[in-house]
């Protein structure tokens, strides 16, 4: 079933606890995580949440207003007057800023070259954050339970969530996966053109979250050598395991 799009406001205070069965799902690039995380969801009939589509989606407004992505004031007052419009239906994840549907513009590689200057902003963090929290609270309550998908979401976002996975897999895996999925092959060529937003991206971003190692109580996942199915079963293993 559809979920209506949350529209984001001036972020307010989350002291709330989550509302219904959240599954968080932390991983660097490639992992599998978004793919994956969508699947479960389906599975499940729960909603989902792509938290990186919304620091996308705030790098594409960045830009469409000119602002200067090396000033972190500038970045952190557009965080604060961010008109995102995301849905969290996983058969269609939608994304539109001011109005504009950007679901496919934030995939572009000026902006996957760019977002982790907005995404290492600490007060933009801690605004998404709070964000985050709405939205997924809304979002389980809708539907019972949601599958949140980032890189701090099992220690920052949603550390009480039930169910805290860190879905990881070799930086050989995740390259080849990312190169397929941008290039259409794994070739030497296709995996240098992929290696900056990969490797790159996780190396900065792991300056202000850590998805590399899990946490205490966070169930560590390696798809370095499962399928996407083999992925996916794991994970709802997981998810029964905690249910039963």
């Amino acid at each position: 079933m559809p979920q209506t799009p949350v529209e984001s406001d001036v972020p307010r205070p989350t002291d709330h606890a989550l509302s219904g069965f959240v599954v968080a799902i932390d991983g660097p690039s490639g992992s599998g995580k978004s793919s994956v995380s969508k699947q479960v969801a389906r599975a499940l009939g729960y909603a989902y949440l792509d938290t990186g589509a919304m620091y996308r989606a705030l790098t594409w407004w960045c830009l469409a207003q000119g602002v200067d992505l090396d000033d972190p004031a500038d970045v952190s007052s557009a965080a604060a007057d961010f008109p995102l419009v995301i849905g969290t239906d996983p058969d269609d994840p939608s994304v539109s800023v001011g109005g504009t549907d950007v679901a496919t513009a934030i995939r572009e590689t000026r902006i996957s070259t760019t977002v982790s200057k907005v995404a290492t902003v600490i007060p933009v963090r801690e605004v998404l954050r709070q964000l985050q929290r709405d939205l997924i609270s809304e979002a389980g309550a809708a539907r019972g339970g949601v599958v949140v998908e980032g890189r701090d979401i099992t220690t920052v976002v949603a550390p009480d969530a039930p169910v805290r996975i860190l879905l990881t897999a070799s930086e050989e895996a995740r390259l080849a996966r990312r190169s397929r999925e941008l290039h259409g092959d794994a070739d030497a060529a296709s995996v240098d053109a992929t290696r900056s937003q990969v490797v790159d991206r996780d190396r900065t971003d792991s300056t202000v979250s850590q998805f590399t190692v899990a946490a205490d109580g966070v169930t560590t996942i390696d798809t370095s050598h499962l399928d996407f199915e083999g992925s996916v079963e794991a994970v709802l293993q997981v998810v029964g395991a905690t249910r039963s």
